[in-house]
């Protein structure tokens, strides 16, 4: 593989994977705290099933590339052998209550700026400077101190194959019966029911769930260098943090206005992590001015402002303490099945069901 091209064609294809996750979030409204809110509203479950049908289809996908030998999901951020709790519990919880404030998680954020709410434009900037505070500034040195080793060690690795691996059953036999069983009766919940089956329906979370395992592809095979000319060592080209990487939104946001604020630095480089930021807004934005959807949108009020403002920090500090978002750790880091990422699931579940609760009871009492 050619390292002088390579990178650059990583980068297109993973521009070419979020434009389209841009242009379908926008197209189908897929949004996990709508999701939540439409179940405790209104007893709705189709975006709930929408999203669990693309955690099912990234299940699926990736556990076929997995056993084909095309990627390796061990060589990802989420199969570690530390389950690190007690973070993906606070980050989890954090991050669920933030999108909640904010109106929307981190891909949520990005699509509505490709919309023309400006609201979610300060939400970006909020997100991604709290996000890098928590990746190296004074909430970093929190979470390392007190989150970060409050953990179980599992050496053999705290993916659910693995866990069955100890249970006795061989490596392949594991794998398989763990994505069969998980991403399978995933898809039968969301597909046995018929009334689910709408264009917008399939198409947020089959094709979302599809471009995760693109994205995996994309970084993970064709990114992969079994040995890198330069350090003589296996790389995963044009990835922040060195392996390979899929979906998620806000690690990449900070890693944007880092690029931005350190521009002139030339180590400072295009990643996909950061063309999947322009790629989503871009997508987002193309769909909305084809549609004649795009509006301009601003803060109601002051106390709308300050909701939002609380709510971009919650999510920056919790989806860089959790290692990723509802996309990143809800469907990207559960397609590899690692049980941190369902560990922080749950965690945003709850977070954001208490904050919906919360500001019905406010607007109940007012």
């Amino acid at each position: 593989m050619d390292v002088d091209v390579s990178p650059n064609t990583v980068l297109w294809l993973t521009f070419a994977i979020a434009f389209v996750f841009g242009a379908i979030g926008q197209k189908t409204h897929f949004c996990t705290m709508g999701a939540v809110s439409d179940i405790l509203n209104m007893n709705d479950w189709s975006r709930m099933r929408m999203w669990l049908l693309a955690i099912a289809v990234a299940i699926l996908g990736a556990g076929v590339l997995d056993a084909g030998g095309l990627i390796d999901l061990d060589k990802s951020i989420y199969r570690t052998t530390s389950l690190t709790w007690l973070s993906y519990l606070v980050g989890g919880f954090s991050f669920g209550v933030g999108m909640v404030l904010a109106s929307g998680c981190g891909s949520k954020t990005l699509i509505r700026i490709g919309g023309g709410n400006l609201k979610s434009l300060v939400v970006f900037l909020v997100l991604g400077l709290f996000a890098y505070m928590t990746m190296r500034g004074v909430f970093g040195v929190f979470r390392v101190k007190f989150l970060d080793p409050v953990a179980v060690a599992m050496p053999e690795g705290q993916d659910i194959p693995s866990l069955l691996g100890g249970l006795g059953l061989d490596e392949t036999s594991a794998a398989t019966l763990a994505v069969l069983a998980i991403g399978g009766g995933l898809l039968a919940f969301c597909l046995l029911r018929r009334d689910f089956w709408t264009l917008d329906n399939l198409l947020g979370g089959l094709g979302t769930g599809l471009l995760v395992v693109g994205a995996w592809y994309v970084s993970g095979h064709l990114g992969y260098l079994p040995e890198h000319p330069d350090t003589l060592e296996e790389a995963f080209l044009a990835t922040n943090s060195g392996r390979m990487e899929s979906l998620t939104f806000v690690a990449p946001v900070a890693y944007t206005l880092e690029l931005f604020m350190l521009w002139s630095d030339s180590s400072r480089v295009l990643t996909v992590a950061i063309v999947s930021v322009f790629g989503v807004i871009a997508g987002s934005a193309a769909w909305s001015l084809a549609t004649r959807s795009f509006r301009w949108e601003g803060f109601a009020s002051v106390e709308d402002t300050a909701s939002h403002l609380i709510g971009a920090a919650l999510m920056g500090f919790g989806g860089v303490t959790a290692f990723g978002c509802t996309i990143g750790q809800g469907i990207t880091g559960v397609s590899t099945l690692a049980l941190g990422s369902f560990i922080t699931l749950a965690a945003i579940i709850a977070g954001s069901v208490l904050a919906i609760k919360v500001q019905y009871w406010r607007l109940m009492r007012d």
